[in-house]
């Protein structure tokens, strides 16, 4: 298939939906969803080319799925979802992507805007400085034991909570409860348990951040209420995910699955796609791997909850209950799930691939903990340094439309080349300052690979899943200072 073809053929399904017919090796058709001014982004790069691609993938069910945030990735889109059968499918480590469990969460306050900007200087700095960032970075305070590193991948953030990095009820508000089943520590390889020894509790590089906002809209009173959300409250976001440990556990698959994939006799379109059937003895040791990174980076997001809460603790001088900092929820970006859907008019069981993806279960649904079943599962979409991000909530459109699926974020329009290029004699840092917004990077490259120009705007993509009816809007937050990694 060439991409001028794909192209040519794209169909209207509504003003927000759009259809790639099946064509060529596809065995079903692609679906992805975009604004006219989004539509006309998404069609500069290959990220379409990709969603046809994954089309042909052995046992996918229904549509090959892409989000508005769709660009172009390794193998699949970032921002493409897919779910394949569990007894003819496969899984495909191109479908979580390396950063395993890239996932954000989304801390309320009892603080508003006003009691923090005075001191937003010193918040950044101490934040900065307690959670470590940058390429490689690492915890000097907290190096784990190898038994204690493989409960880590066995527990993920319950680890933590057992460790006095939080409290019970934080487990509640994180997507399975911050523990992925089915982990297997012994299919995580040594070199990976040793990059990640030193890692958890840190930020790590590129588009991770610590954000501190405040809530400057709001969409669904009832909603927000239910969530504890309110006009000018104090929130912080962590975006982060599974560090060295993810990478090299995705790397190390890639190279097992490929020669894999030529074994089991798969015709791809791309290498990038390398897959082996779900219940294969290579398919359960990627997942069980895959699991273990995962629960790393429920962890490692748990951790840094911690710092964050001691930092504001620190800096305000004020005791935990001022601060009042409650994990609002905790989304995985970045995975691979076995999950019940409703498929031909019969519930099955499949593996859901998210890559750049956010889960979007409606209210009532039993994956849901007792806290969010009566209101729908909270869907977080950060946006860049310098707009804003959104909560909006899960829908039963979305069990429909795109297995329990909404987007993830902005998403890429400059690969981060270009963005620097662009951003040659400019002070990033500078610029959102005067938007108000103080930041700290790790180094000015990551400005600049991360300036609000190298994004679309958050507000179409939330807009567009909004109007397709993934999830809905609840609340816009705005930033006011900003740790990148």
């Amino acid at each position: 298939m060439k991409l001028d073809d794909i192209l040519a053929s794209l169909q209207a399904v509504d003003e927000v939906t759009w259809k790639i017919p099946r064509q060529g090796d596809m065995r079903v058709d692609g679906l992805f969803f975009a604004s006219p001014p989004l539509l006309k982004l998404i069609r500069e790069d290959q990220s379409l080319l990709q969603v046809a691609n994954v089309a042909t993938l052995p046992g996918i069910q229904k549509y090959s799925l892409a989000m508005p945030d769709i660009h172009w990735g390794y193998g699949f889109p970032i921002g493409g979802v897919a779910a394949f059968d569990v007894d003819d499918g496969v899984v495909s480590p191109g479908g979580v992507g390396y950063d395993i469990n890239c996932g954000v969460r989304l801390l309320a306050s009892n603080l508003e805007k006003g009691d923090v900007v005075p001191r937003m200087r010193d918040l950044v700095a101490g934040l900065f400085q307690n959670v470590p960032s940058g390429v490689g970075s690492r915890r000097k305070d907290l190096r784990l034991q190898r038994r204690d590193e493989v409960k880590v991948l066995e527990e993920g953030a319950r680890w933590a909570v057992k460790q006095g990095y939080g409290e019970e009820e934080d487990l509640a508000a994180i997507e399975s409860g911050g523990t992925i089943p089915g982990a297997d520590p012994a299919a995580v390889s040594d070199k990976a348990l040793e990059r990640g020894r030193s890692q958890v509790g840190t930020l790590g590089s590129g588009n991770h951040f610590i954000e501190i906002g405040y809530v400057d809209e709001v969409f669904d009173e009832q909603a927000a209420a239910a969530l504890g959300l309110f006009m000018g409250q104090v929130t912080v976001s962590v975006h982060t995910g599974s560090r060295g440990l993810g990478y090299q556990v995705c790397a190390e698959y890639i190279a097992k699955l490929k020669k894999a994939t030529l074994q089991y006799g798969f015709r791809l379109p791309d290498p990038q796609l390398c897959c082996v059937p779900v219940k294969s003895p290579e398919g359960q040791e990627y997942l069980g791997a895959m699991a273990g990174a995962a629960n790393f980076a429920f962890a490692n997001r748990q951790l840094i909850t911690h710092w964050v809460r001691e930092t504001f603790e620190q800096v305000l001088r004020v005791p935990p209950r001022t601060h009042a900092l409650r994990l609002i929820y905790d989304v995985a970006h970045n995975i691979a799930k076995m999950e019940r859907h409703l498929i031909d008019g019969q519930e099955r069981t499949v593996c859901v691939h998210r890559k750049g993806a956010t889960r979007s279960f409606p209210a009532g649904h039993a994956d849901l903990s007792s806290a969010y079943r009566a209101i729908g599962q909270p869907v977080l979409i950060p946006g860049d340094m310098g707009t804003a991000s959104y909560v909006m909530l899960g829908t039963e459109t979305a069990m429909v439309k795109s297995f329990g699926s909404s987007c993830h974020g902005a998403g890429r329009v400059l690969s981060r080349k270009k963005a620097i290029q662009s951003a040659k004699g400019r002070a990033i840092h500078r610029e959102l300052e005067d938007r108000g917004v103080v930041v700290m990077a790790a180094s000015r490259g990551t400005l600049a690979e991360e300036m609000p120009d190298a994004y679309k705007d958050v507000t179409q993509v939330v807009d567009t899943v909004h109007a397709a009816g993934l999830s809905r809007k609840v609340a816009r937050l705005r930033p006011l200072g900003v740790v990148k990694g």
